[in-house]
C-alpha cells in the first residue's frame, strides 16, 4: 500500500506513534490492512443478480445487473482498489459504498456510489463538487483510494487528491462493485484491501 508523502504537522504525528493514511491521522490502534480479494477467490463477498468470476487474478464482472457485495458492513476506512474496463465505448460501472440494503426490484442502492461511468470516472454521485478533473484511461489499470471517516470522504485516483466532501449521512454499511453489464460492459477489479479506522462488528 503507497502512503501519500506527509506534512510536517503529519510527520510529527507518525513520530508520536500515529498513523498517517491519505491526509488523516488515525490512532496507533488503528485495524490492520485485510485483504477484500486476494486474486485467487471471492470468500469475502456474495454475488447479486449477476456473473462474476476471477480472471487473472482480477474480478471480471461478466454478465447481469447486480452487486458484488462485500460479506459486512464497514464504518470508517481506506478502500484501495484498481480497476479498468473492458467495453470500447459507453462504459459504466460504479463501487457503492455506506448503504444497508438493496430496495425491492431494484438492482443497485441508492447510494453512495464512486462513479465509473464514461466521463464521469471517479466522482461521486449526488455531491456535484466531487468531481474528478484529471482526465483518466478507463482502459489501463487505475488505482483508487476512498478514504471514509464520519461524514467525509475523500477520493485519491492514481496518486493524486480528486475531491473531498463533507455530508455523508450513512455511517456504515456494505461496499460493493456495480455490474451493470448489458448497458455499461464488463470491468475489472482487482488489489482490493482495506483499512479499517473504526472497529466494527
Amino acid at each position: 500500500m503507497r502512503y501519500a508523502q506527509q506534512t510536517p504537522w503529519q510527520h510529527i504525528f507518525a513520530t508520536l506513534g500515529f498513523l498517517v493514511l491519505a491526509g488523516l491521522v488515525a490512532s496507533p490502534h488503528a485495524l490492520a490492512d485485510e485483504v477484500l480479494f486476494d486474486g485467487k477467490n471471492l470468500d469475502k463477498w456474495k454475488i447479486l443478480n449477476c456473473k462474476a468470476e476471477i480472471q487473472d487474478g482480477a474480478i471480471l464482472l461478466r454478465a447481469g445487473n447486480g452487486l458484488v457485495q462485500s460479506k459486512r458492513q464497514y464504518t470508517d476506512y481506506v478502500l484501495d482498489f484498481e480497476w479498468k474496463a473492458l467495453k470500447t465505448d459507453q462504459w459504466d460501472s460504479g463501487l457503492y459504498f455506506r448503504y444497508a440494503h438493496v430496495p425491492e426490484g431494484k438492482p443497485w442502492p441508492k447510494r453512495y456510489q464512486v462513479n465509473l461511468r464514461q466521463g464521469m470516472e471517479g466522482d461521486l454521485v449526488g455531491f456535484p463538487k466531487a468531481v474528478v478533473k484529471a482526465p483518466i484511461d478507463a482502459h489501463r489499470w487505475n488505482h483508487f483510494r476512498l478514504t471514509v471517516r464520519g461524514t467525509t470522504a475523500t477520493l485519491e485516483v492514481n496518486g493524486k487528491t480528486a475531491w473531498r466532501v463533507d455530508g455523508l449521512k450513512t455511517l456504515r454499511g456494505y461496499i460493493a462493485l456495480q455490474a451493470e453489464v448489458p448497458h455499461g460492459g464488463q470491468f475489472l477489479f482487482r488489489n482490493i484491501h482495506i483499512r479499517e479506522l473504526t472497529a466494527t462488528k
